[in-house]
């Protein structure tokens, strides 16, 4: 049995074709024993091409990959081959359209890798699970390194193996820009934020009258609007970091992977990468990049602006790759990258000294590449603008809530900083941290002539709504909307507006939705599940909320009133009659629908069987809602949803409509110009770059873009 999968490495997608049989072999290879997603693969990555990936795979011109060939045999079960011996007569063949195919060596003008030989084994279904019988798969494969493929137009890739059975898959580079749309980017990732959560948002925010609003989110004057598709490889419902991949690179890929295909090796870093968007406009025109998130920065949105890894849980190694790139964990060449220009978020347990990094001190690394170090809101406020670049660490893992740093500020004060001390109660949020990294960037960007783009991510609409913490994740979201209009504004200020693209959306959704009305009063006051659900209004029932009128007033008073925290955000967020909310994914948990003092904690766990229950004292005066999820599931999971897609600014009509998730990668390249017919590598002043023809130094005495050292050829 043969697979095949492609891997590029500025915009990381993994595809996988069954070359044998059963093309569902993904959906069935539930539970690999190793950290790998398929029994069988092919991932074609391209060192100079851009060709790592599976059947229908797209490439930005020139972007930097890699490709890998596996050709697997099983020892036993239903996909049982030639006794497990993989045949080592494989090639593999490469043409354009209507061209010669070449010997993929020729092609490269390179001699082939040398082979690996291994195994690994796998579950093929549940059942093989329960009776512990795994299959055992030999493995031959080849790793072709750094590759691109520079001339728009499609290509064919033939696997040949087994004395004439063939397999073939289909890439296609993507038409260069006929100009450069935009000099700036901002994607703003608003992290598992569906559209009916947007609409949620906006019930609690603003105020309506007679069923019209009297004001609007900001993310409503988009003049841009579309909706992308998040589905990923391996499986219909994705997760933050292969969705992110998609977002940023144009590839989709596996569970869990970052820029990765995943291979069957089970490790996590010789996986077959592909270059980022973020990585080739660095590359490309030596512009500055900012990374923002109220996540921990080895996060898996944050991570993926630079990482590359199969598995989004090595947070040590992530941080290393955020500040040296791939050096350390590929032997190969790669993208140079030497840090960003600002790093703003949480996570600072992932900087401190500790065993799992060999005791060493990130914080004091980062400060000794040049960075200028804050860790509270009162530090940021005061950071000079200098043309240093900044590194921020605003709290131990993920920062507080915008409900916990506006609304309930006692649970701060045990909140740990980002040295682990209690007492985060200084802690900026999205807004403040976008701001500063905007005027960082900028003022760089025009101390050497060059441009900007950042990814500033509201990363605890995802984290909240996992936990069915529903007025904290909308807390967020608003705090989203509020930093979208409050840089709109800001770019406008520093005459940046015309200059900069804008975008927002998501990467993957919850199941959510308000579906009516809840009277919390009367809730608390019967006894019994049927009686506390007669609480909830539907249709007719429903009435109107108080969110958006002052503590004791009735819902249909139309005065607007100003809440404490401003436009755009409730007068109350504890009212009587609020939304009845819910997630079609559930645990099992308690509701009564109103906001809780501090995180929700919905699920308790039974040390003996490992099976999860509703938490008695989360929601005690609420009805026991019953889940439909597994009992070893803690919390809700992410849905199938399209998920909205807003753009301001040059270049925006590329975001209109239905797509893919891929594509928002696309059409980022397009704004920027990032697609090229040659090996283009910007040298910054007084630099020396090697050309990567002849091996020769080529000294330039200015900021200048050139050509670099790929050794790379195109069709």
């Amino acid at each position: 049995m043969v697979a095949i999968g492609f891997a590029s490495a500025s915009l990381g997608i993994q595809l996988w074709l069954d070359l044998i049989t059963h093309p569902n072999l993904l959906a069935r290879t539930r539970l690999p024993s190793r950290d790998h997603k398929a029994a069988a693969i092919l991932a074609l990555g391209i060192g100079g091409f851009s060709a790592g990936y599976c059947d229908q795979t797209d490439f930005i011109a020139g972007q930097v990959f890699d490709l890998r060939i596996e050709v697997q045999a099983p020892v036993n079960g239903t996909e049982a081959y030639n006794g497990g011996v993989p045949s080592l007569d494989f090639a593999l063949e490469i043409s354009g359209d209507g061209g010669k195919p070449l010997e993929i060596s020729q092609f490269l003008n390179r001699p082939d890798p040398t082979v690996e030989k291994y195994n690994f084994t796998y579950y093929e279904d549940l059942f093989a699970q329960d009776a512990k019988t795994p299959v055992l798969v030999n493995v031959l494969a080849k790793s072709y390194r750094y590759l691109t493929l520079y001339n728009p137009g499609k290509y064919t890739l033939t696997l040949r193996y087994n004395n004439g059975m063939t397999t073939v898959a289909h890439y296609e580079v993507k038409e260069l820009a006929k100009s450069k749309t935009a000099k700036n980017l901002i994607l703003f990732i608003g992290d598992g934020m569906s559209q009916s959560m947007v609409t949620a948002a906006r019930l609690l925010a603003h105020k309506s009258i007679n069923g019209k609003y009297q004001s609007h989110m900001a993310m409503d004057g988009a003049p841009a609007f579309g909706m992308q598709m998040t589905h990923s490889i391996d499986s219909f419902i994705t997760d933050s970091a292969n969705s992110a991949t998609a977002l940023y690179t144009g590839k989709k890929a596996t569970v869990n992977g970052l820029n990765a295909y995943t291979d069957s090796t089970g490790l996590p870093w010789a996986n077959p990468k592909f270059e980022t968007v973020f990585e080739m406009f660095r590359r490309v025109y030596g512009g500055k990049v900012g990374i923002v998130s109220t996540a921990y920065l080895a996060d898996a949105t944050p991570a993926a602006v630079v990482s590359h890894t199969s598995q989004r849980g090595q947070y040590d190694q992530i941080i290393e790759q955020m500040l040296t790139g791939q050096s350390t964990n590929f032997t190969n060449q790669w993208t140079q990258w030497d840090g960003p220009d600002v790093l703003f978020g949480g996570g600072g347990a992932d900087f401190l000294a500790r065993p799992a990094n060999g005791n060493v001190s990130q914080v004091d690394r980062w400060k000794a590449a040049g960075y200028s170090f804050v860790s509270n809101k009162t530090q940021l406020d005061n950071l000079a603008v200098d043309g240093k670049r900044a590194l921020g660490l605003f709290s131990s893992s993920t920062m507080s809530t915008w409900l916990d740093r506006n609304v309930y500020t006692e649970n701060l004060k045990t909140f740990p900083q980002y040295n682990g001390v209690k007492g985060a109660t200084d802690q900026p949020g999205l807004k403040d941290m976008t701001l500063k990294a905007i005027d960082i960037l900028s003022a760089r960007a025009k101390a050497d002539g060059v441009n900007w783009m950042m990814m500033s991510e509201a990363a605890s609409i995802d984290k909240a709504m996992h936990i069915a913490d529903y007025d904290r994740a909308l807390g967020e979201l608003l705090e989203l909307d509020d930093t979208v209009k409050a840089t709109l504004e800001h770019l406008k200020a520093i005459g940046e507006s015309e200059n900069t693209l804008v975008i927002v959306t998501a990467d993957h959704g919850h199941g959510f939705d308000v579906f009516g009305s809840s009277d919390s009063k009367y809730i608390a006051s019967q006894t019994g599940n049927a009686n506390k659900r007669n609480a909830v209004g539907t249709y007719s029932e429903s009435g109107l909320s108080e969110y958006q009128v002052a503590p004791g007033q009735l819902a249909s008073n139309h005065s607007v009133v100003v809440g404490p925290n401003g436009e755009g955000f409730p007068v109350q967020w504890n009212p009587r009659y609020g939304a009845a909310m819910g997630l079609v994914a559930n645990v099992d948990h308690n509701e009564n629908f109103v906001v809780h003092n501090s995180s929700r904690d919905t699920s308790t766990k039974n040390a003996t069987t490992g099976a999860y229950f509703a938490n008695v004292n989360d929601s005690s005066s609420g009805f026991f809602v019953s889940g439909n999820l597994p009992v070893t599931a803690s919390s809700g999971v992410h849905s199938l949803t399209d998920v909205p897609v807003y753009a301001w600014g040059p270049g925006c009509e590329l975001f209109r409509g239905i797509q893919n998730s891929v594509d928002i990668a696309f059409h980022m390249a397009l704004a920027l110009d990032l697609g090229q017919t040659r090996n283009v590598t910007y040298v910054p002043k007084e630099k020396k770059a090697k050309d990567g023809k002849n091996g020769t130094e080529v000294k330039v005495a200015v900021g200048s873009v050139g050509v670099g050292a790929s050794g790379s050829v195109g069709l």
